[in-house]
């Protein structure tokens, strides 16, 4: 047996003791109840149980536990669980600025969410972002207190050595071992040709630069990804049972005496109708897309949407569901030149795909292992090689947004004018992975080898919103991120895909590859990429602010202490509480704010 399903096999087990009660009959009592078993849901029952030994903690999770699935855990098969059982598989309703067209929006449903199923990039926003939470009225939320509650989190094994990363959490990370030949001249080329410097202190706060990022594996027992459940859970003492594949439809409240008191929460009940009653702490971690519509399902949010679905209104908080916000993406990719092997050959060469998983299942250095990340994070100035066509999509922006009163917008206009804060991700992505698929058996590009340039904007103005379907609550919730829906966003994509080729056309880079095989180079003019962003637009699937710490009156659903407005202990710790979006991806942060979450907890209830 290879050692890899040995540790899954025990760890198996031991997971599974800790669930051992996997039905929770109807008048069950706990202390805490978490309803969502994701990224931040395990990471802070895990807090919970080590910190509160005398207090019982259940966790609720629709999904199963899937820790045995190789699509989970072989990092070089990341992304292939994806629209799967492990994916709650929502999607947006048609975008009209997307020529109609509906998107899939992918959430990990499966015990550990989102931290199973995601592309595993480890990476934080710039320090100055972190800092805006603080500024609008998160007394304690900056980047300092956050800096200490990611590192809390993280095991960086390296190499190289990397300013600002934790060495004693559970969720391990590391540069990837395994880079293919082609990677060699991606820093080469930007640093030389752009003027961008290279750098290793991405985790310190200082974001912007060319760089290979951390991914989050662990290579200590085997070469596996390393996400809530394997590395939080094993942490958890006895107190602690995770009721999987069981869906919450409410939250219940006792009434307020008086008017001016607040509601308490007091149980949950599952769709089957069982009722689970909570003595201290109600606490939603369900993520940006479900935090928000069990609060309505509960009686919490917009007049408008609860009376639409015939829901009793207990507390109106106008921002719930509001302020949805994304990262949007745009692909163009390029064949390598012959002798040249992206992940590609996976697909094509079943002898060699087997050869290197049998090295992976071995521990040896495999194309299994997922190639290293190649990114680069930049500021207009950077993007545009002008400070005019910079300046102008400023003006641009200041032109959608300069006369809103929300936050958020005021902050973003702050961002553009702070070149430490980047407005662009671009990667060189390994392999193909553009919207029509890999060419057919029956095309002559079959058994060639690509990159893809991912280009995702950081910080764009268009907002939506998420809210329970009024014909069927308890169905899947109306998604409407409402891309592209201002000039600023659109301009960004143009200017950006031309950046990305300039740095295809760049030495040493262009050397090595063949030409651009999509869109191809009949995309040329502006018209023709506004036309190409929107019919090729998708997102990096990182939805968030629906349920924003915030001042009430500005919007907010949760004050500094992560308390829904209204009620006494009904608590949101997930993605959906950020109350100013940040640059490159989430997952550190998440594990961030679910780690201040259990020290405020465990502080007040110790």
């Amino acid at each position: 047996m290879a050692p890899k399903l040995v540790t899954l096999i025990a760890l198996l087990g031991f997971l599974f003791c800790i669930a051992a009660a996997n039905t929770s009959p109807s008048g069950s009592i706990y202390d805490f109840i978490i309803v969502g078993g994701g990224t931040a849901g395990i990471a802070l029952a895990t807090r919970l149980s080590q910190g509160l030994r005398n207090s019982s903690i259940l966790v609720i999770e629709a999904g199963s536990f899937a820790l045995d699935e190789l699509g989970i855990n072989v990092p070089g098969r990341k992304g292939s669980t994806l629209g799967t059982k492990y994916d709650w598989n929502f999607t947006t309703v048609p975008q009209t600025h997307l020529n109609g067209r509906v998107l899939p929006v992918s959430r990990g449903k499966v015990v550990g969410g989102s931290s199973a199923i995601n592309l595993m990039v480890w990476d934080r926003g710039a320090a100055a972002e972190y800092n805006q939470w603080e500024e609008v009225g998160n007394t304690g939320w900056n980047w300092k207190s956050m800096l200490k509650a990611m590192t809390k989190s993280e095991n960086y094994t390296g190499p190289p050595p990397r300013p600002g990363a934790g060495k004693l959490g559970p969720v391990h990370s590391l540069v990837n071992r395994f880079q293919p030949a082609y990677q060699d001249a991606w820093i080469p080329t930007v640093t030389t040709s752009f003027g961008i410097r290279e750098n290793h202190d991405s985790l310190d706060g200082n974001l912007v630069g060319v760089t290979f990022q951390p991914t989050n594996i662990d290579a200590t027992t085997h070469y596996n990804r390393s996400y809530s459940a394997v590395s939080y859970l094993p942490l958890a003492k006895a107190n602690l049972q995770v009721l999987s594949e069981t869906s919450v439809a409410k939250i219940n409240f006792s009434a307020p005496k008086k008017p001016h008191l607040l509601h308490r929460a007091v149980s949950v009940t599952l769709t089957d109708g069982t009722t689970i009653s909570a003595r201290k702490e109600i606490i939603l971690s369900a993520g940006a897309i479900q935090t928000p519509n069990l609060l309505e399902l509960s009686g919490i949010g917009q007049h408008s949407v609860l009376e639409a679905a015939n829901i009793t209104h207990l507390i109106d908080l106008p921002g719930v569901g509001e302020n949805y916000q994304d990262h949007p993406r745009v692909q163009i990719s390029y064949q390598l030149k012959p002798g040249l092997l992206s992940g590609d050959i996976l697909r094509y060469n079943t002898t060699f795909a087997s050869e290197e998983f049998a090295k992976w299942t071995s521990s040896k250095k495999s194309w299994y292992d997922d190639r290293r990340g190649a990114f680069i994070f930049a500021n207009w100035d950077q993007v545009t090689g002008n400070k005019t066509t910079a300046k102008a999509l400023t003006a641009l922006a200041h032109t959608a947004v300069g006369s809103s009163p929300d936050i958020g917008h005021k902050k973003k206009l702050e961002q553009l004018a702070n070149p430490t804060i980047p407005q662009l991700e671009l990667i060189l992505g390994d392999g193909y992975t553009g919207r029509n698929g890999y060419p057919p058996p029956t095309s002559p590009r079959y058994g060639q080898n690509f990159v893809t340039f991912v280009i995702i904007l950081m910080h764009p103005l268009s907002r939506g919103s998420v809210h329970i379907n009024s014909t069927n609550p308890l169905g899947k919730p109306t998604i409407n991120p409402q891309f592209l829906d201002n000039e600023y966003d659109i301009q960004a994509f143009i200017e950006s895909a031309k950046f990305a080729r300039r740095v295809a056309a760049a030495e040493p880079l262009r050397s090595l590859l063949v030409e651009e095989y999509e869109p191809s180079e009949a995309v040329e003019t502006d018209a023709q990429w506004r036309e190409w962003v929107r019919e090729n637009l998708f997102t990096v699937c990182h939805p968030s602010g629906t349920a924003p710490m915030l001042p009430r009156g500005k919007g907010g659903v949760v004050d500094s202490e992560l308390v829904v407005y209204g009620t006494a202990n009904l608590r949101v710790v997930d993605w959906s509480v950020m109350p100013v979006q940040i640059s490159g991806h989430p997952q550190t942060a998440v594990y961030g704010v679910a780690e201040r979450a259990g020290e405020m907890i465990v502080q007040k209830w110790a």
